[in-house]
């Protein structure tokens, strides 16, 4: 078989042929078997490692609002959605009974991103942010799948000087995010595959939301005793 051939036959599509649909429906279930077991199996290592840093996490951010601060998330591309997903599941939880907490999203505001990118540089729109709303008590999580996003590492720095806990979601190898020495707790997810990153990070704060709000159960009680005692009221 010449070299031309065996190309033609693993790319017959870049040659005017068409693909067998039979085998192609074969491989594409492989490779959905093979992405759902790698994506189970990422998150099955990170929690069997980092249980205990989880919990360490979460009795953080208890502490946070505890105290009476908010919480401000960040991040860059697919983990600027992930910011967005966690300040939402802490302003708005979807179990009843549970109350609203202070989070805001630092990638929400679109005119002061690009204002400061603009004006100042890109590495700065989060700052500019936490200087103007955080304060010392406060809460800042940051999400990169290197962690070595320039701008979540330079309001980490700026977050440490103003008494901001700070919290990193990442992978690989941590990036400077675990190595810089500006973060009070780092999750790193040990995956190549940003996906099972991701998909991890994803399991991550959802279960984080989950055990703040049952660490903070005896101060705040459910929303429904409130309720219940302000109308009797």
């Amino acid at each position: 078989m010449t070299e031309h051939q065996a190309l033609q036959g693993l790319y017959p599509f870049l040659h005017g042929e068409r693909q067998d649909p039979a085998k192609l429906d074969a491989a594409l279930l492989e490779s959905v078997a093979q992405k759902a077991s790698a994506s189970v199996d990422a998150k099955r290592a990170f929690f069997a490692h980092n249980a205990t840093a989880v919990v360490a996490v979460a009795h953080a951010i208890a502490d946070v609002y505890r105290h009476g601060g908010k919480l401000f998330a960040m991040g860059n591309g697919g983990s600027s959605c992930d910011a967005a997903h966690i300040t939402v599941e802490f302003l708005h939880p979807i179990t009843a009974g549970r109350p609203a907490l202070a989070a805001i999203n630092l990638v929400a505001d679109t005119a002061m991103m690009t204002a400061v990118g603009n004006d100042v540089g890109f590495a700065h729109i989060y700052v500019r942010q936490l200087v103007a709303q955080a304060q010392r008590g406060d809460g800042l999580i940051g999400v990169s799948t290197s962690g070595n996003s320039e701008n979540l590492l330079a309001a980490f720095e700026k977050a440490r000087e103003m008494g901001v806990t700070t919290i990193g979601l990442s992978g690989h190898d941590g990036g400077r995010m675990a190595a810089q020495g500006a973060l009070d707790h780092c999750l790193v997810v040990p995956s190549d595959s940003i996906h099972r990153i991701q998909e991890t990070h994803v399991a991550i704060y959802h279960i984080l939301w989950d055990l703040v709000h049952t660490l903070l159960a005896d101060e705040r009680g459910s929303l429904a005793v409130r309720d219940a005692s302000e109308h009797a009221s």
